[in-house]
């Protein structure tokens, strides 16, 4: 077998792997924060103020994640086309 198409099966692999991953990932901070969002509703001692804090913390989570997601899919593109280029003669 072509080493070029044994690598490009690893990371196709690994891709898979990150993205099921990533995705279990998201459904479990996406239950978290639904149990601190009801967390929040019934805690009628907290202040606004710590409600505001909370609340840009797992917005700023959930940015930070999507950050990650979106730099760690555009490396793997670039992984793709090097596959996808690597043996072909220049121009």
């Amino acid at each position: 077998m072509d080493q070029k198409q044994v690598l490009k099966q690893m990371m196709d692999f690994n891709k898979t792997s990150f993205d099921n991953s990533f995705n279990a990932m998201v459904m479990i901070q996406d239950q978290a924060e639904k149990m601190v969002n009801m967390m929040l509703e019934q805690a009628t001692w907290m202040p606004e103020e710590g409600r505001k804090v909370i609340l840009n913390w797992a917005e700023s989570y959930k940015t930070g994640r999507e950050t990650f997601k979106n730099s760690v899919d555009e490396n793997f593109k670039k992984v793709e086309e090097f596959f996808g280029t690597a043996g072909k003669p220049k121009k």
